[in-house]
């Protein structure tokens, strides 16, 4: 049921998806819905914390991490594309939701909570001289996650079944760039 509603949320918005949508997706009449769930913020909830959860154990395991900022930032950053690839649709939702809800603005606290870990380890790594001096931390870390984030536009898991991970390769451009280097 959670993975039929967080498809119609993607499809639809969570604004455009009743539970008469969700019902007629399923085949059940809508109070079958109602026995497992409160309603269409519930499953919301779910659906979000499905996604926060992974974030959660990768930041968790990042912030404890005995490593230079730079190695926990790369850490994070591949922890963090492996929850996408793990839990694409949530993570999809989570990036789409909006603030009509306590449900959303909850996710969004978490999400800015996320943002500024990423930006104290950005602005660490530059104080250690493993980034450039003249990176500003919050346009950093939000430059690498937009470009982590964007993989949500376009990844289809079914073309890349027995693919290795999308992290190496997300990891090598954010962290060693496009140019070759010149001798």
């Amino acid at each position: 049921m959670l993975a039929v509603a967080v498809e119609l949320f993607n499809e639809r918005g969570y604004d455009g998806t009743s539970m008469r949508d969700l019902a007629a997706r399923l085949g059940i009449a809508k109070s079958a819905i109602y026995h497992h769930v409160t309603g269409k913020e519930e499953l919301l909830s779910l659906a979000l914390d499905r996604a926060l959860a992974g974030l959660a154990v990768v930041t968790e395991r990042a912030r404890a991490l005995p490593a230079p900022a730079i190695e926990r930032l790369e850490y994070l950053v591949r922890g963090s594309v492996e929850v996408l690839e793990a839990e694409s649709p949530y993570v999809t939702l989570l990036l789409r939701v909006r603030v009509n809800t306590d449900v959303e603005r909850a996710a969004l606290d978490q999400r800015r909570a996320f943002d500024r870990f990423v930006a104290e380890l950005v602005a660490q790594a530059v104080r250690d001289g493993d980034i450039r001096p003249d990176a500003d931390a919050m346009i950093t870390a939000r430059l690498l996650f937009g470009l982590v984030n964007s993989i949500v536009e376009w990844y289809r898991p079914a073309r890349r079944a027995g693919a290795a991970s999308l992290a190496d390769p997300v990891c090598a451009m954010a962290f060693e760039g496009l140019r070759t280097r010149r001798r």
